[in-house]
């Protein structure tokens, strides 16, 4: 059994048809699910992370993060155009590396998007228990805690995932117009705040600018890198693009746009508002604002931050059932996570199941254990993305190309140089229990994946 053997383009491409998705989603769509990803935990929560971390200099992480996450961008577009199939980095991997490279990246974006999810949720429950606290209501501590919190169970963030859960089985479009709406919201929030907040910088919490040098910066740089896992999800949604080959890069390089600037200006009002060793990371910007006095401006944006996060989750958690039925589709998981809803044409036994498991660790984990590994995966994913340009520049030269990445090697390269800068300054712990979730994974690959593999047994895929 080889367990690098290959998919050709052909078989890639045929559980497209099998599948039989709805294509309803324009670049806007696209474009509007990314900034949801993007624009959510990352903008109310890592900013102040990643002040605390580099100072003022965040600023300049942003900038570099945005760099990079425009530089995997690129090769996003070139793969996703080739191969507009649903399943992203993994997709890509059973291509260009073989089985077993695709099932452990795959197994990695499992990591990233589950996890992910589950940590934007009991976020947003600490965010809206803390909105009610300030309206006078409070709710017992057993059912808003987990237990190693004290409490039984995160209610709130149980139910906000049900919700979402229930939504993406409603159907693609559906999701797709409530998100464009909060996105809306959310983005006319964040400028109000920056709006407000420009008004009350002080020059002098801008001094020291570098106050931990560069070390500061890339440690802060991969802190927040977790936030753009908006990429990912975009390029999962190829199969349900009307036009894929337009509508995927068109809709990423919007996304790249909006978000970078978003980032820095959020970032650059922040630091001058509030002086970085001063802010609350759980509640940074609208906490930023109840400081200076603008307290009408604070529970706007704190409101902001709960749609934020809705949004958010809504992207994560489409965007890791798009990959596991992938995944069962070609025989690496149970088939049921590959049954699509006769009416609603959407995965819905997948979707119920990771909704389930994303309440359970968001209701009974804290958020300081959830979040350990996030950005590992993302980094693993942009890595092997870059690095599959290359190669098919040298394996597939005359395959059609409807987006070309610019300057390859050097662009992806360069990408890989600098997810691999930003991999080594997360902490030991986090990359231990990185490696106890792969031998996870290679133990499902090993007694179920590898023998119900359709591409190991010859089936048709």
């Amino acid at each position: 059994m080889d367990i690098f053997k290959k998919k050709s383009v052909e078989q890639l491409l045929e559980g497209v048809h099998k599948t039989a998705l709805k294509k309803n989603l324009k670049a806007k769509d696209i474009a509007a699910f990314g900034i949801g990803a993007v624009v959510g935990v990352g903008i109310f929560v890592a900013t102040g992370e990643g002040a605390h971390l580099a100072g003022p200099a965040v600023i300049i992480s942003f900038i570099i993060a945005g760099i990079v996450a425009c530089l995997c961008g690129l090769c996003y577009c070139e793969l996703s155009t080739m191969f507009p199939v649903a399943g992203s980095t993994y997709s890509y991997s059973y291509i260009v590396f073989g089985e077993i490279v695709a099932m452990i990246i795959g197994w990695c974006l499992t990591a990233e998007y589950l996890v992910a999810c589950s940590a934007i949720a009991s976020g947003w429950s600490g965010t809206f228990v803390g909105i009610l606290n300030s309206l006078g209501i409070s709710l017992p501590t057993a059912f808003i805690s987990s237990p190693a919190k004290g409490g039984i169970v995160d209610l709130p963030a149980i139910i906000i995932i049900a919700i979402i859960t229930l939504l993406l089985c409603y159907g693609m479009q559906e999701s797709a117009k409530v998100n464009n709406i909060i996105v809306g919201i959310k983005i006319a929030i964040i400028l109000i705040f920056i709006a407000l907040g420009a008004g009350h910088i002080n020059i002098a919490n801008y001094q020291p600018f570098i106050p931990y040098g560069f070390g500061g910066i890339f440690a802060a740089t991969a802190t927040i890198f977790f936030s753009y896992i908006g990429f990912d999800a975009i390029s999962t949604a190829a199969e349900e693009a009307e036009n894929p080959k337009r509508d995927i890069p068109l809709g990423l390089i919007i996304c790249l746009i909006v978000v970078t600037i978003l980032y820095v200006s959020v970032a650059v009002v922040l630091t001058g508002m509030i002086p970085f060793k001063e802010i609350i990371s759980e509640n940074a910007v609208p906490g930023a604002l109840a400081r200076v006095g603008i307290n009408w401006g604070a529970a706007l944006v704190g409101i902001g931050a709960i749609l934020g996060m809705i949004s958010t989750q809504m992207v994560v958690l489409y965007g890791q059932v798009r990959i596991f039925m992938v995944m069962s589709r070609d025989g690496l998981l149970p088939k049921l996570f590959s049954k699509v809803h006769p009416k609603f044409k959407t995965p819905y036994l997948s979707t119920l199941i990771t909704g389930t498991l994303a309440a359970i660790i968001a209701g009974f984990l804290p958020l300081d254990f959830i979040v350990q590994f996030l950005s590992i995966g993302t980094l693993l994913g942009f890595s092997v993305v870059s690095l599959a340009v290359i190669v098919l520049r040298k394996t597939m030269p005359d395959f059609k190309r409807t987006f070309k990445t610019p300057w390859v090697p050097f662009t992806p390269a360069v990408s890989i140089i600098s997810c691999i800068v930003l991999l080594s300054r997360l902490h030991m712990k986090t990359w231990i229990g990185f490696l106890i979730w792969l031998i996870i994974g290679l133990f499902v690959y090993i007694f179920y994946g590898r023998k119900h593999s359709l591409l190991q047994n010859g089936e048709k895929i």
